[in-house]
């Protein structure tokens, strides 16, 4: 069993202790400060007797391993804690802390798990219901709580007192918690601040649904201090494309996505057009075969798109005439047949066992059918479309 000396004191940032254990690059100490992957934080980094710590282990027996990247001996160590590391994370995580407790007190959402990530944090809520206003004013709260300094403090107590905790723990013994001053009170191993106003600001960013509940992502002290940069920085340079204010640039983007909108459906009706026109200028000049019909027969490089649907859909109609065209990239196939009604030939009746037989699938009515295929399956599908349309 390892003595954890972070319990008592998380601005522990340097320490002695004794090396009892090596285990190839596994060190075990009788104390350490070092904070091992539990409960949604992240490990502590730092040194042993110089040596770098790569990850920070708690195993089943209650020990915890620390995994260095060069030889330790056993003995006396001494220790330091990336310091800029651990401040991080008790930032993050008593900002969770009063992130949750304040989704409970104003909405009765509890947090169902926790996520502390090297860039942002989250919390899932076990609700399926939560607005943008509710994020707003839990974010306003929480900052209020940060604002007013209050103390942060760490007891120790049996598990089966009545604690008061916000969200009732299963373990036994002598628990952990972690009260904020008339605010909140969890069972908690986390390091964590001594009063809320050095979490210094609260960002609550980007809401997903899982599993049901809603997922909010967000950034504490330092963290919140970039991302507010990197924000303002994004908005500077929308700004100066636009030529205008910061505080305009939601307007014109939206409008300029109107905008874009706009000439997207515009452009989409002129290829259509221009397919549509295509396929009747192809049927004038297309050879015919022994019936007397109109046949085209082509390759393309690349996917099936709504425009060969519509240039081939556009051939068919203007008499009695077959559109085949073929598709080939990445190492997939497929294939387009449109036929007029004057034919009398069904096109999906045609296609369908013609895929089959190349390894393929697909269908469709007399008129237009479409399937897919191997690539390698083409040339043999080509070749006998070629032979029932001579």
């Amino acid at each position: 069993m390892t003595r954890r000396l972070y319990y008592d004191d998380s601005y522990l940032r340097g320490f002695r202790a004794e090396a009892v254990s090596v285990e190839g690059r596994r060190l075990y100490l009788d104390a350490t400060a070092f904070y091992p992957s539990s409960g949604g934080q992240p490990f502590d980094r730092g040194t042993i007797n110089g040596v770098a710590v790569a990850d920070v282990v708690e195993e089943d027996d209650g020990r915890v391993a620390h995994v260095v990247e060069g030889e330790v001996a056993p003995g006396p160590v001494e220790c330091v804690v990336d310091w800029g590391r651990r401040f991080d994370h008790m930032q993050q995580h008593t900002g969770q802390h009063i992130l949750s407790a304040v989704f409970v007190e104003r909405f009765g959402m509890p947090t169902l798990s926790f996520h502390m990530g090297a860039e942002v944090s989250t919390i899932e809520l076990g609700t399926q219901a939560l607005t943008a206003e509710q994020v707003v004013e839990a974010e306003r709260r929480v900052n209020e709580v940060i604002h007013e300094g209050r103390a942060v403090t760490v007891s120790y107590h049996d598990a089966g007192d009545d604690l008061g905790l916000r969200k009732a723990s299963e373990r036994t013994g002598t628990l952990r918690v972690v009260s904020i001053a008339e605010l909140d009170r969890s069972a908690c191993g986390g390091t964590h601040v001594r009063n809320t106003a050095e979490v210094g600001a609260v960002l609550l960013r980007k809401l997903d649904k899982v599993r049901g509940n809603a997922r909010v992502e967000f950034v504490c002290g330092a963290r919140a201090v970039r991302r507010a940069r990197a924000d303002y920085d994004t908005l500077s340079r929308a700004a100066r494309v636009f030529s205008s204010p910061v505080d305009d640039v939601d307007g014109l983007v939206a409008a300029q996505a109107q905008r874009l909108m706009a000439a997207e459906k515009e452009l989409k009706r002129l290829n259509a057009e221009a397919a549509q026109r295509e396929g009747r200028e192809r049927f004038a000049a297309a050879g015919r075969n022994e019936r007397g019909w109109a046949v085209e027969v082509r390759r393309t490089a690349g996917a099936m798109g709504e425009e060969h649907r519509l240039r081939a859909g556009a051939f068919a109609e203007m008499g009695a005439g077959v559109w085949v065209e073929l598709f080939a990239g990445a190492g997939a196939g497929a294939v387009l047949i449109a036929a007029s009604a004057a034919t009398g030939m069904n096109a999906g009746a045609v296609l369908k066992p013609l895929l089959a037989a190349a390894g393929g699938r697909g269908g469709g009515s007399a008129a237009l059918a479409q399937g897919s295929v191997p690539e390698a399956g083409l040339e043999g599908l080509e070749a006998e479309l070629r032979r029932l349309l001579a």
